[in-house]
C-alpha cells in the first residue's frame, strides 16, 4: 500500500509548490480587501456570515442585506468552478485549472486600476468570487488536503498531526505538520507583503499577487500542452 502511494501520479495542478504560489496570491488579496477595500476578508465568508448577523440583530436589516452580495459572488464562484471545467476543456484544450488562474490574473490586473475612492463593493465581489474558484478548484495538493485562501483547517490539522507524531513517533505525521505550517507562514507572508504594498502603490499593490500566479499558469499551460496534454481528462485527486 505504501509503495503503491509512493509512486502514485499527480497532476502539475496538483504539486505542492503550486499549492504554495496559489496560497501566497490569497495572503495578498486577503490582506488587500482588509486593509484598502473596506476593512473585510473576501477570502472566505465565515467573517461575512457573522457581520449579517450582527447587523441583523441590531435591527440594520439595510447593513445586513448588504452581506448577501459578497456572499452571493462566493456561491457563484463554487457554481461556475462546478460548471466550467469540462466545458473549458472541450474548448479550449487545457484545464480549468489552468484557465482559471489565467482568469485570476485578469481581474486582479482589472482591480488594480479601480480607484480606491471607488464603491469598495466591487473590488469585494471581484475577490470574493476568484476566491471561491480557487478554493473549490484547488483541493488536494500530493494528497494532502490544502485550502490556499484561509487557515482554520491548517490550524486544525497542525494539531492533530502534532499529537499524532508526538503519541506515534509517526514520522508522516511528522511530515504533514510541517506542510500545514509551511502554508501558514506562506500564506502570513503573502499579507505582510500585500499590507507594505498597499501603503507604498495603494489600489496597485494588488498587482504584486500577480507574480505568483503568473509562475503558477506558466508551469501549468506547458503540462496541458506539452508533458500533461494527454492527461487533460484526468481528473485532480479530490474532485
Amino acid at each position: 500500500m505504501q509503495d503503491n502511494k509512493k509512486h502514485e501520479f499527480y497532476l502539475t495542478c496538483e504539486r505542492y509548490y503550486i499549492f504554495e504560489l496559489l496560497t501566497l496570491a490569497a495572503g495578498m488579496m486577503g490582506l488587500y480587501t482588509l486593509n484598502l477595500r473596506g476593512g473585510v476578508f473576501c477570502n472566505a465568508q465565515t467573517g461575512n456570515i457573522a457581520l449579517m448577523s450582527m447587523e441583523l440583530g441590531k435591527g440594520n436589516l439595510s447593513n445586513a442585506l448588504y452581506y448577501l452580495i459578497p456572499f452571493s459572488a462566493y456561491v457563484a464562484g463554487t457554481v461556475v468552478s462546478e460548471i466550467m471545467p469540462n466545458k473549458i476543456k472541450r474548448l479550449l484544450f487545457i484545464r480549468w485549472d489552468t484557465f482559471l488562474i489565467g482568469f485570476e490574473i485578469l481581474a486582479l490586473i482589472i482591480v488594480g486600476f479601480i480607484p480606491l475612492g471607488w464603491p469598495d463593493q466591487i473590488v469585494q465581489v471581484i475577490i470574493n468570487f476568484v476566491c471561491s474558484m480557487q478554493y473549490n478548484t484547488f483541493r488536494q495538493a500530493e494528497g494532502l488536503t490544502i485550502a490556499t485562501t484561509f487557515l482554520t483547517n491548517h490550524v486544525r490539522q497542525m494539531g492533530i498531526y502534532l499529537v499524532n507524531f508526538i503519541r506515534e513517533k509517526n514520522l508522516e505525521a511528522r511530515k504533514k505538520f510541517i506542510k500545514h505550517l509551511q502554508i501558514i507562514i506562506i500564506f502570513f507572508i503573502g499579507g505582510v507583503i500585500s499590507t507594505f504594498a498597499g501603503g507604498v502603490f495603494h489600489e496597485r499593490g494588488i498587482w504584486l499577487a500577480v507574480l505568483p500566479l503568473l509562475i503558477c499558469f506558466i508551469f501549468m499551460l506547458y503540462a496541458d500542452l506539452v508533458t500533461e496534454r494527454t492527461k487533460l481528462n484526468m481528473k485532480p485527486h479530490g474532485h
